[in-house]
């Protein structure tokens, strides 16, 4: 096999390669057999028919075709291995020339990994995380448990914003009623903002046994084209106004809140215990993220071909799509539940889509510098891990887990903690400077 590389752009390169003249007859041979199974020729039994009959026929590159297809796959990475360049797309493959007794010449236009120069990627210096829980965010924790445990409680008076009322509502627009928006005992919260905007508030000061006419437009962005900016009248019964009995905070509050705490103290260490172990995740994960962002952005790539984009909104898609499948949720059901479609979830992934593979080019070539390797005790714990996440068994896992692509996870996990374990929250926040 003769190869020859030249590279055309910045991910885009020519091979030029041979298929020889011994492959070549071999091949031919193969496609005449199964092509002289089917043939009917007046004189001879079906699948019988002479090679020199057929070529007199048909001639003999009439086998070309099917010929070419059966040996180009592994002609291709047989020259691909030669010429050691890494293509991302399905190569675009002309011709050159297939003459009889000849070696077939073929020309393939790739599509190829982009080049990565790498800047610094350790001891970056980031932003400063705020990991302090005030008294206030205690306060405000324990205050929104109560709210929860609150009893709504029957009134008289007009109902006030954070009461609860019981209504019948049906939606016209000018004299028709429209689709979904009729209901009957429905509860609704004044002031939770779930309802369309303007709603809720022209409830405000009614009382049980009332009927309202509430006016109010559609948002022009509304996910019913038909409703979208129109003016519609919803006619609502109030049945009941309820407000909100907040429970003493006291120790026999915070026993029936939680069974590990005694005393009003002993729950106020809690929550800032939990606080601050939010709030240090929370602020890890930020300190991470712009660590990656910034080792990224310090390297160098000239061009992210359309296809490794393009690979990687659909990556996003399938692993969206199969959470939400995990979850008892097709991908039917979503789009008609979000009202959307396959092109806008699309759309969706799109502009992460390039950061996301420059991010993982990084990656990779941080791998290759650092020559970072995975371990039998690495390759075993990831293995368990996942296999607790999925609770699957090992053995489950190690069937379905390609070794090369588990090998792969675990040397971009470890470039990853190569980054954000050696980075230094050095920078004030533009908050703290703002604030000085």
């Amino acid at each position: 096999m003769e190869t020859k590389f030249e590279k055309t752009g910045p991910t885009t390169g020519r091979l030029d390669f041979t298929i020889d003249q011994e492959t070549v007859k071999k091949g031919l041979d193969k496609t005449f057999k199964k092509v002289q199974k089917t043939l009917n020729v007046p004189g001879f039994r079906k699948g019988r028919v002479p090679r020199r009959i057929f070529n007199q026929m048909y001639g003999e590159a009439a086998l070309y075709e099917d010929t070419l297809n059966d040996l180009l796959p592994d002609a291709y990475s047989k020259a691909i291995s030669e010429v050691d360049v890494e293509p991302v797309a399905q190569p675009n493959i002309d011709i050159k020339s297939v003459e009889k007794n000849q070696d077939w010449e073929l020309i393939a236009e790739l599509t190829l990994k982009p080049d990565v120069e790498l800047g610094q990627y350790k001891e970056l210096d980031v932003t400063k995380q705020d990991r302090t829980v005030t008294e206030e965010e205690v306060t405000e924790n324990i205050e929104k448990r109560r709210q929860d445990m609150a009893e709504l409680v029957l009134k008289e008076d007009a109902a006030e914003e954070g009461d609860t009322v019981v209504i019948d509502y049906e939606g016209f627009k000018g004299d028709e009623p429209f689709e979904g928006g009729k209901d009957e005992n429905h509860s609704l919260e004044l002031g939770s903002n779930s309802f369309i905007p303007g709603f809720e508030e022209q409830l405000i000061g009614s009382k049980a046994g009332e009927e309202k006419e509430v006016n109010l437009t559609f948002p022009e962005d509304y996910q019913a084209e038909d409703l979208a900016g129109e003016e519609v009248t919803f006619k609502v019964t109030v049945h009941e106004v309820k407000s909100k009995e907040l429970p003493e905070l006291d120790d026999e509050f915070v026993k029936d809140l939680d069974e590990d705490v005694e005393t009003v103290d002993e729950l106020k260490e809690k929550v800032r215990k939990e606080l601050e172990e939010n709030k240090n995740s929370a602020a890890n994960d930020a300190k991470d993220d712009e660590a990656i962002k910034k080792a990224v952005e310090n390297a160098k790539i000239e061009e992210i071909p359309a296809e490794m984009a393009h690979e990687e909104v659909h990556r996003q898609m399938e692993m969206f799509l199969n959470n939400l499948k995990q979850q008892g949720i097709s991908a039917d059901m979503y789009y008609q539940m979000t009202g959307s479609t396959e092109a806008d979830l699309h759309k969706q992934f799109e502009g992460e889509a390039e950061f996301n593979v420059r991010t993982n080019l990084v990656l990779e070539t941080i791998v290759e510098e650092e020559k970072l390797e995975a371990t039998e005790e690495d390759r075993e714990k990831e293995i368990s891990d996942l296999a607790g996440q999925y609770n699957m068994d090992v053995e489950q896992v190690k069937n379905v887990l390609s070794p090369q692509l588990l090998n792969r996870d675990i040397s971009l996990k470890k470039a990853i903690d190569l980054i954000t374990s050696t980075a230094n929250e050095t920078l004030e926040s533009k908050n703290d400077s703002d604030s000085e």
